[in-house]
C-alpha cells in the first residue's frame, strides 16, 4: 500500500495477511478451549466470541472491495482494526470472580 497509494492488489493482498491473521487468532483460541474444556475461563470469557467473527467477515467483504474501491477496502480494513483497540474486558471479569 505505501508507495501504491492504495492500489487494488497490494490493498486487497494487505486484506489477505489481516485474514490470515484473524484465523490464526481464531484457530489458536479454539485450540486453547479445546485444551482446557468448554467449562473453561477462557470458553466462559470470551462466549460467542463476536469479534473475531465480525473482523473476519469485514476482511473477507473488504478484499473484493479492494477492485471496486480501495479507499472503502482501507476503510473496513480500519474499522477490523478499531474492533480490537476496544477493550474487551470479559477475561479481566471472569479473573476477577474466579479470585474472589
Amino acid at each position: 500500500m505505501g508507495e501504491n497509494t492504495l492500489a487494488p492488489t497490494p490493498t486487497a493482498v494487505y486484506g489477505v495477511v489481516l485474514i490470515m491473521a484473524a484465523i490464526a487468532y481464531y484457530i489458536l483460541e479454539c485450540t486453547i478451549i479445546a485444551k482446557e474444556g468448554r467449562d473453561s475461563l477462557l470458553a466462559r470469557a470470551v462466549g460467542k466470541d463476536w469479534k473475531a467473527k465480525v473482523s473476519l467477515i469485514i476482511y473477507l467483504v473488504a478484499i473484493p472491495l479492494a477492485f471496486v474501491n480501495s479507499w472503502i477496502a482501507g476503510a473496513l480494513y480500519v474499522l477490523g482494526a478499531l474492533l480490537w483497540l476496544i477493550p474487551d474486558p470479559r477475561i479481566e471479569r471472569k479473573l476477577e470472580k474466579q479470585q474472589e
